[in-house]
């Protein structure tokens, strides 16, 4: 596993520079430069009163998003992290300590499955795991994405970090096979408590990321998750019934809040996406 992940999680220089001047790019765009400056002062803060501790929430402005360096990504630092609300991201080094200003969630047994998206599951084609493949699939989200926009923010520092998450636990991953056992789509993400926080998801075959969505969802409703958070709202999550919410009113829901850790472990499918289609699943106690 060990020399696996080392040969999985890397970057090339070329990739490195090309990210670095993309991202650059993206930055400058008018419609990001606020969050450029934002970037700026929270470093220059950083750099003249350095600090590993996680920032207060509460105390921000209510409009900013960056608000805070993520120096240290251990995973009790991460952890403690998703409990405030946080999570790190950034195209440029360091990793930037986010807090959205809305957050796109839904609950697992609203979420919305297209009537052509049905028919597709019905036919089963794709095999869903989870947890058997973590390090394939972040590192297939951190491949360039289609675009001249194709940047990452899944850089091997970050795979790396969430690695250790998944070792403990904490992470989990669904896998979508084709027909021959290829890695057609798939995605990761966080459970904390009750909420499961998407990280990334990724696609080599039209359909194949929606479908394995769809059976975490399911799986996520059996298992007595109450909230799935993309994050931020989009064409695709919209449609599967996710809305924006105050980010006030997301940290009114974490888990801190609610019962310790449900369904512990390892995951495995209880369910094929014929089954998934059929209808939502009957909640088992958790455990």
């Amino acid at each position: 596993m060990a020399s696996r992940r080392a040969a999985l999680f890397r970057e090339t220089p070329t990739a490195a520079l090309h990210r670095w001047v993309l991202g650059t790019a993206w930055a400058l765009r008018p419609k990001r430069i606020a969050n450029f400056i934002t970037t700026a002062r929270v470093m220059l803060a950083h750099v003249l009163q350095p600090s590993r501790a996680l920032p207060d929430p509460t105390t921000l402005p209510a409009d900013q998003e960056i608000i805070g360096i993520a120096t240290d990504l251990s995973p009790d630092v991460l952890m403690d992290g998703y409990l405030r609300g946080l999570f790190p991201l950034g195209h440029l080094a360091p990793p930037k300590w986010m807090f959205p200003r809305e957050r796109a969630v839904v609950r697992p047994g609203d979420f919305h499955i297209s009537s052509r998206l049905r028919g597709m599951m019905r036919k089963n084609r794709y095999r869903i795991t989870f947890d058997t493949d973590f390090e394939g699939v972040i590192a297939a989200c951190a491949e360039p994405r289609r675009g001249w926009l194709s940047l990452t923010w899944i850089t091997p520092r970050i795979m790396a970090a969430y690695a250790k998450l998944y070792d403990q636990g904490h992470v989990h991953s669904f896998e979508v096979w084709n027909s021959d056992g290829e890695l057609a789509g798939g995605g990761y993400g966080v459970a904390v408590g009750r909420v499961f926080v998407i990280e990334s998801q990724f696609f080599r075959e039209s359909n194949a990321s929606k479908i394995g969505f769809a059976v975490l969802a399911w799986h996520l409703a059996k298992w007595g998750f109450v909230l799935m958070d993309n994050k931020w709202l989009t064409p695709a999550t919209e449609r599967a019934g996710f809305k924006d919410i105050p980010r006030k009113d997301y940290l009114a829901q974490l888990p801190e809040h609610w019962e310790p850790p449900i369904h512990p472990g390892r995951w495995q499918s209880e369910a094929d996406s014929k089954t998934v289609a059929a209808g939502p699943p009957e909640p088992t106690p958790a455990h």
